[in-house]
Protein backbone atom coordinates (compact mmCIF):
# COMPACT_ATOMS: atom_id res chain seq x y z
CA UNK A 1 0.00 0.00 0.00
CA UNK A 2 1.20 3.23 -1.12
CA UNK A 3 2.17 5.90 2.31
CA UNK A 4 0.10 9.35 1.98
CA UNK A 5 2.15 11.80 0.45
CA UNK A 6 4.01 13.77 3.27
CA UNK A 7 5.14 17.28 3.06
CA UNK A 8 7.46 19.58 5.41
CA UNK A 9 6.87 23.57 4.91
CA UNK A 10 9.21 25.74 6.50
CA UNK A 11 7.52 29.19 7.56
CA UNK A 12 4.24 27.13 8.09
CA UNK A 13 2.00 29.24 10.47
CA UNK A 14 1.34 32.14 8.73
CA UNK A 15 1.29 34.01 5.54
CA UNK A 16 2.33 32.07 2.04
CA UNK A 17 3.88 29.12 4.43
CA UNK A 18 0.39 28.79 6.20
CA UNK A 19 -1.69 28.98 2.48
CA UNK A 20 0.51 25.89 1.52
CA UNK A 21 -0.19 24.14 4.20
CA UNK A 22 -3.80 24.43 3.71
CA UNK A 23 -3.94 23.28 0.48
CA UNK A 24 -2.27 20.20 0.93
CA UNK A 25 -4.37 19.56 3.46
CA UNK A 26 -6.98 20.07 1.85
CA UNK A 27 -5.62 17.67 -1.01
CA UNK A 28 -5.20 15.05 1.42
CA UNK A 29 -1.47 14.87 2.41
CA UNK A 30 -0.01 14.72 5.50
CA UNK A 31 1.79 17.85 6.21
CA UNK A 32 4.36 19.12 8.62
CA UNK A 33 4.56 22.91 9.22
CA UNK A 34 7.62 24.59 10.78
CA UNK A 35 7.92 27.70 12.53
CA UNK A 36 9.24 29.60 15.01
CA UNK A 37 6.53 31.42 16.37
CA UNK A 38 5.18 29.06 19.07
CA UNK A 39 2.03 31.33 19.21
CA UNK A 40 0.89 31.08 15.87
CA UNK A 41 1.68 27.52 15.56
CA UNK A 42 -0.49 26.70 18.41
CA UNK A 43 -3.10 28.60 16.36
CA UNK A 44 -2.79 26.13 13.00
CA UNK A 45 -2.99 23.55 15.25
CA UNK A 46 -5.97 24.48 17.42
CA UNK A 47 -7.78 24.89 13.68
CA UNK A 48 -6.90 21.83 12.34
CA UNK A 49 -7.45 18.71 15.24
CA UNK A 50 -6.69 16.27 13.10
CA UNK A 51 -3.96 13.61 12.30
CA UNK A 52 -2.79 14.78 9.03
CA UNK A 53 -0.94 17.71 10.45
CA UNK A 54 2.07 18.10 12.88
CA UNK A 55 3.50 21.52 14.12
CA UNK A 56 7.51 21.43 14.61
CA UNK A 57 8.67 24.69 16.24
CA UNK A 58 12.24 25.27 15.61
CA UNK A 59 14.12 27.89 13.83
CA UNK A 60 15.82 27.28 10.46
CA UNK A 61 19.26 28.61 11.04
CA UNK A 62 19.84 26.36 14.19
CA UNK A 63 21.60 23.62 12.69
CA UNK A 64 20.52 21.62 16.25
CA UNK A 65 17.12 22.73 16.18
CA UNK A 66 16.29 21.77 12.29
CA UNK A 67 17.77 17.94 13.35
CA UNK A 68 15.57 17.70 15.98
CA UNK A 69 12.26 18.61 14.23
CA UNK A 70 13.23 15.75 11.64
CA UNK A 71 13.76 13.63 14.35
CA UNK A 72 10.39 14.71 15.56
CA UNK A 73 8.92 14.13 11.80
CA UNK A 74 10.61 10.78 11.56
CA UNK A 75 8.94 9.37 14.88
CA UNK A 76 5.57 10.74 14.13
CA UNK A 77 5.99 8.83 10.38
CA UNK A 78 7.20 5.77 12.56
CA UNK A 79 4.27 5.97 15.43
CA UNK A 80 1.41 6.10 12.33
CA UNK A 81 2.71 3.09 11.08
CA UNK A 82 4.53 4.45 8.57
CA UNK A 83 7.27 3.83 6.40
CA UNK A 84 10.65 6.57 6.60
CA UNK A 85 10.25 9.39 3.39
CA UNK A 86 9.14 12.50 2.53
CA UNK A 87 7.89 13.66 -0.81
CA UNK A 88 7.79 17.46 -0.70
CA UNK A 89 9.83 19.68 1.26
CA UNK A 90 9.26 23.47 0.52
CA UNK A 91 11.88 25.70 2.17
CA UNK A 92 9.93 29.07 2.63
CA UNK A 93 10.88 30.62 5.80
CA UNK A 94 12.59 33.88 6.08
CA UNK A 95 12.32 37.26 7.55
CA UNK A 96 9.43 38.47 5.65
CA UNK A 97 10.57 42.10 5.82
CA UNK A 98 12.84 43.22 2.65
CA UNK A 99 14.05 46.18 4.04
CA UNK A 100 17.20 46.30 5.43
CA UNK A 101 17.98 50.02 5.77
CA UNK A 102 20.91 51.86 3.56
CA UNK A 103 23.78 49.64 2.86
CA UNK A 104 26.31 51.95 4.54
CA UNK A 105 24.61 51.48 7.51
CA UNK A 106 23.52 47.65 7.30
CA UNK A 107 25.70 45.64 10.72
CA UNK A 108 27.06 42.69 9.56
CA UNK A 109 25.00 40.45 11.89
CA UNK A 110 21.62 41.93 10.14
CA UNK A 111 22.91 41.19 7.18
CA UNK A 112 23.76 37.50 8.57
CA UNK A 113 20.16 37.23 10.06
CA UNK A 114 18.88 37.93 6.45
CA UNK A 115 21.29 35.07 5.00
CA UNK A 116 20.49 33.05 7.39
CA UNK A 117 17.11 32.80 7.82
CA UNK A 118 16.58 32.58 4.26
CA UNK A 119 19.66 31.29 2.80
CA UNK A 120 21.06 28.85 5.28
CA UNK A 121 17.75 27.95 6.48
CA UNK A 122 17.07 26.23 3.42
CA UNK A 123 20.32 24.61 3.26
CA UNK A 124 19.92 22.70 6.87
CA UNK A 125 16.59 22.18 6.35
CA UNK A 126 17.73 20.57 2.40
CA UNK A 127 20.57 18.54 3.91
CA UNK A 128 18.39 16.97 6.79
CA UNK A 129 15.66 15.99 3.78
CA UNK A 130 17.68 14.54 1.37
CA UNK A 131 17.72 10.61 2.27
CA UNK A 132 13.80 11.04 3.50
CA UNK A 133 13.26 12.77 -0.43
CA UNK A 134 15.35 10.02 -2.48
CA UNK A 135 13.67 7.31 -0.86
CA UNK A 136 10.39 8.76 -2.32
CA UNK A 137 11.88 10.55 -5.25
CA UNK A 138 10.71 13.23 -3.68
CA UNK A 139 11.09 17.57 -4.97
CA UNK A 140 12.23 20.32 -3.55
CA UNK A 141 10.53 24.10 -3.82
CA UNK A 142 12.15 26.83 -2.60
CA UNK A 143 10.04 30.23 -2.34
CA UNK A 144 12.24 32.86 -3.62
CA UNK A 145 10.60 36.37 -4.92
CA UNK A 146 10.75 38.77 -7.59
CA UNK A 147 12.65 40.80 -5.56
CA UNK A 148 15.70 38.43 -6.65
CA UNK A 149 15.35 39.70 -10.10
CA UNK A 150 14.41 43.48 -9.56
CA UNK A 151 14.73 45.80 -6.91
CA UNK A 152 14.15 48.72 -4.61
CA UNK A 153 15.90 50.82 -2.71
CA UNK A 154 17.61 49.46 0.41
CA UNK A 155 16.93 45.58 0.16
CA UNK A 156 20.35 44.21 -0.58
CA UNK A 157 20.35 41.99 2.45
CA UNK A 158 16.81 40.21 1.28
CA UNK A 159 17.78 40.64 -2.12
CA UNK A 160 21.20 38.66 -1.98
CA UNK A 161 19.56 36.17 0.00
CA UNK A 162 16.50 35.00 -2.34
CA UNK A 163 19.03 35.57 -5.65
CA UNK A 164 21.26 32.81 -3.54
CA UNK A 165 18.16 30.19 -3.18
CA UNK A 166 18.04 30.79 -7.01
CA UNK A 167 21.18 29.92 -7.34
CA UNK A 168 21.30 26.86 -4.77
CA UNK A 169 17.90 26.03 -6.81
CA UNK A 170 19.49 24.82 -9.87
CA UNK A 171 22.68 23.65 -7.65
CA UNK A 172 20.13 21.12 -6.27
CA UNK A 173 18.60 20.02 -9.38
CA UNK A 174 21.89 18.94 -11.29
CA UNK A 175 23.50 17.51 -8.22
CA UNK A 176 20.03 15.51 -6.77
CA UNK A 177 18.26 14.62 -9.81
CA UNK A 178 16.92 12.27 -11.01
CA UNK A 179 15.77 11.23 -7.62
CA UNK A 180 14.90 14.37 -6.51
CA UNK A 181 13.63 17.41 -8.63
CA UNK A 182 14.05 20.96 -7.05
CA UNK A 183 12.57 23.73 -8.15
CA UNK A 184 11.68 27.84 -7.16
CA UNK A 185 9.14 29.80 -7.65
CA UNK A 186 9.31 34.03 -7.42
CA UNK A 187 6.14 35.38 -5.59
CA UNK A 188 5.84 38.84 -6.40
CA UNK A 189 3.05 41.43 -4.24
CA UNK A 190 1.19 38.54 -2.04
CA UNK A 191 -1.22 39.53 0.25
CA UNK A 192 -0.92 37.70 3.74
CA UNK A 193 -2.74 39.97 5.92
CA UNK A 194 -5.48 37.27 6.68
CA UNK A 195 -3.41 34.67 7.05
CA UNK A 196 -1.27 35.96 9.57
CA UNK A 197 -1.77 34.39 13.59
CA UNK A 198 -4.54 36.49 14.79
CA UNK A 199 -2.49 39.19 16.78
CA UNK A 200 -1.33 40.39 13.56
CA UNK A 201 -4.08 39.38 10.95
CA UNK A 202 -5.36 42.26 8.61
CA UNK A 203 -7.97 43.18 6.34
CA UNK A 204 -6.50 44.15 3.21
CA UNK A 205 -7.59 47.29 1.16
CA UNK A 206 -6.18 47.84 -2.30
CA UNK A 207 -6.56 50.62 -4.46
CA UNK A 208 -7.72 50.57 -8.03
CA UNK A 209 -3.89 51.56 -9.05
CA UNK A 210 -2.75 48.77 -6.87
CA UNK A 211 -4.35 45.84 -8.95
CA UNK A 212 -3.88 47.83 -11.84
CA UNK A 213 -0.53 47.49 -11.98
CA UNK A 214 -1.29 43.79 -12.07
CA UNK A 215 -2.21 43.08 -15.90
CA UNK A 216 -4.05 39.64 -14.40
CA UNK A 217 -6.21 42.57 -12.84
CA UNK A 218 -5.61 41.94 -8.89
CA UNK A 219 -2.89 41.47 -6.23
CA UNK A 220 -1.91 37.83 -5.43
CA UNK A 221 -2.79 35.30 -2.80
CA UNK A 222 -1.38 32.81 -0.99
CA UNK A 223 -3.40 30.50 -2.75
CA UNK A 224 -1.74 31.48 -5.99
CA UNK A 225 1.64 30.09 -4.64
CA UNK A 226 0.00 26.82 -3.02
CA UNK A 227 -1.57 25.74 -6.45
CA UNK A 228 2.37 26.06 -7.97
CA UNK A 229 3.95 24.10 -5.34
CA UNK A 230 1.25 21.72 -5.89
CA UNK A 231 1.64 21.47 -9.53
CA UNK A 232 5.83 21.51 -9.06
CA UNK A 233 5.01 18.48 -6.58
CA UNK A 234 3.20 16.77 -8.69
CA UNK A 235 3.86 13.98 -11.65
CA UNK A 236 2.38 16.33 -14.57
CA UNK A 237 5.55 18.31 -13.33
CA UNK A 238 7.99 15.45 -13.62
CA UNK A 239 10.40 16.91 -16.38
CA UNK A 240 10.42 20.42 -14.67
CA UNK A 241 13.37 20.70 -12.33
CA UNK A 242 16.76 23.67 -11.79
CA UNK A 243 13.78 26.25 -12.54
CA UNK A 244 12.38 29.32 -11.11
CA UNK A 245 8.94 30.03 -12.14
CA UNK A 246 7.62 33.87 -11.52
CA UNK A 247 3.94 33.85 -10.23
CA UNK A 248 3.12 37.99 -9.81
CA UNK A 249 0.16 38.24 -11.57
CA UNK A 250 2.45 39.79 -14.36
CA UNK A 251 4.02 42.98 -12.75
CA UNK A 252 7.55 42.56 -13.49
CA UNK A 253 6.12 42.14 -16.97
CA UNK A 254 4.81 46.19 -17.61
CA UNK A 255 7.41 48.60 -18.54
CA UNK A 256 7.06 51.57 -16.34
CA UNK A 257 7.64 55.31 -17.53
CA UNK A 258 8.18 58.28 -15.52
CA UNK A 259 5.51 60.56 -16.61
Amino acid sequence: MTPPRLALITGGAQGIGRGIVEDLLARGWRVAALDCDAEALAELDAAHPEATLLVLRADVARETEVDAAFARLRDWQAGAGEPPGLDLLVNNAGIADPVSGPVESLSLADWRRWQDSHLTGAFLCTRAAVADLRTRHGSIVNIASTRALQSEPDCEAYAAAKGGLLAMTHALAVSLGPEVRVNAICPGWIETGPWQKAARRETPEHRAIDRDQHPAGRVGEPADIAATVAFLASAEAGFITGQQLVVDGGMTRRMIYAE
